[in-house]
């Protein structure tokens, strides 16, 4: 079931004769639980036409390297042949986002998208609602309650957004009953770059490959699928006593392929309900992720300091001349060259894997603040090497931690140099809390690997 509440009219441009609904998919990489293209095919088949998807694959998406289209490509590979199972053409056009959708819409009777929640994902959207000349239909699909259901304004923390989310959870936490389309889109003749070969897909794109893929995390539903299963079987009922343990994976590995869209969230939370530790998960899952879209729907500043608390941003302005106990500079920080070694592990484990430990992601941030001589400084910093090595980075919820880091969804704390009021992260209760040192010694192992 498609809740009328996922569905948004972009443009209330007549529906034209056409020879398909296009489906222009961007955020939602997936074939499986992707309400977006199940309303277009049920469109399709009341307009008695074929679907078509259409992909825009851009070699300039804003801080994409190598790393991040190889994820993305090994997914799209999988959501190419789920597509051709169900009689559905995936045309792919190496241009925008926005470009692509344009270039296929003069064909269409109707457009339906999914939906974005960062400046740029809205810009593409807003132009093809313009441009397209027909009428273009926005699903929300990639959070398990639609973000204006849940609140109509920016939430101040956790603990306001929560009961708003948990009292609309039966009602979305539904399966859509896949079905159709009627009508095969597959003889259609429509231009279309190959990505069933996700390499040499991404041999042929003009990509920064200053950062490598790598071979830890593969793309894919399939992929995401296994692992969630894996996670529910063998590691959920101690999820919640065990998770913040850097030197153990007793997490999900979900959110990389949440980012593309590989998997939906619904399918996350459904696989978990009934479990034992099922409430510390979706905590994560939900609250914590969908309070990020909050932050990036109803903040425009969201990828600012811009974005803090008045008490965070006060504070922080009042320490900013405070002397800093070390300074690096950001090549010192991006090659782990600091006197930190539990900071070090985890930049060099990011740097490998594509992927850093929850906690550890904290504690990294909280040291670029004290050791860079600005606010504004370490909030650039941060987001500069996260959204660089990050698989799941460049999305609300990166831009939502970095906030974090400098105070916002938390209270003020004892103040102290540096930081004022701001929550503050030391070396020595990563000792008293954890096995630090099992943490650095897996990390040295992964990188002795190679």
């Amino acid at each position: 079931m498609i809740h009328d509440t996922r569905i948004k009219v972009l443009s209330d441009a007549p529906v034209r004769e056409g020879a398909f609904v296009l489906y222009w998919m961007q955020a939602s990489q997936r074939a499986h639980l992707n309400h977006a293209l199940e309303f277009a095919a049920r469109q399709a088949d009341a307009l008695k036409v074929p679907l078509v998807v259409g992909f825009g694959l851009h070699a300039g998406y804003p801080e994409a390297n190598a790393r991040h289209f190889a994820f993305m490509l090994q997914g799209l590979q999988e959501t190419a042949a789920a597509l051709r199972e169900r009689g559905i053409a995936f045309i792919v056009r190496e241009a925008p986002p926005d470009e692509a959708a344009l270039q296929l819409a003069p064909q269409a009777c109707t457009v339906v998208c999914d939906r974005g929640y960062l400046r740029h994902q809205k810009q593409w959207r807003e132009r093809v609602a313009r441009e397209a000349g027909c009428r273009v239909v926005q699903v929300e699909t990639d959070v398990v309650v639609p973000v204006e259901v849940a609140s109509d304004h920016e939430e101040y923390a956790a603990r306001t957004i929560r009961p708003k989310l948990h009292q609309h959870l039966d009602d979305y936490l539904v399966d859509l009953g896949e079905r159709g389309p009627e009508r095969d889109s597959l003889s259609l003749k429509l231009d279309s770059a190959d990505v069933i070969d996700w390499q040499a897909a991404l041999a042929r794109l003009d990509v920064d490959r200053s950062v490598a893929p790598v071979s830890d995390y593969m793309g894919g539903t399939s992929e995401a699928e296994r692992l969630m299963h894996e996670f529910v079987i063998e590691r959920l009922a101690q999820y919640d006593e065990r998770r913040n343990e850097p030197a153990d994976n007793w997490v999900s590995q979900m959110s990389p392929y949440l980012h593309f869209g590989q998997i939906s969230p619904v399918y996350v939370a459904s696989e978990v309900l009934g479990h034992e530790g099922e409430e510390a998960y979706l905590e994560e899952l939900i609250v914590r992720r969908e309070l990020a879209m909050n932050l990036c729907e109803y903040n425009p500043r969201y990828d600012s300091t811009e974005a803090l608390p008045d008490w965070a941003f006060k504070t922080l302005a009042d320490h900013a001349r405070d002397e800093r106990p070390y300074v690096y500079t950001a090549q010192q920080l991006e090659r782990a060259e600091t006197h930190d070694p539990y900071w070090n592990a985890a930049q060099t484990e990011m740097v490998l894997t594509g992927k850093m430990h929850n906690y550890m992601r904290m504690y990294w941030g909280k040291k670029i603040v004290e050791w860079t001589r600005d606010p504004t400084d370490a909030h650039s910093l941060m987001a500069w090497l996260n959204n660089k090595y990050e698989l799941d980075g460049r999305d609300p919820v990166s831009w939502t931690n970095f906030a974090w880091i400098f105070g916002k969804h938390d209270r003020p704390w004892k103040e102290r140099p540096v930081f004022g009021k701001i929550r503050w992260m030391s070396a020595e209760g990563l000792e008293r809390k954890f096995e630090i040192e099992r943490y650095v010694a897996k990390v040295q192992q992964r990188q002795a690997a190679g």
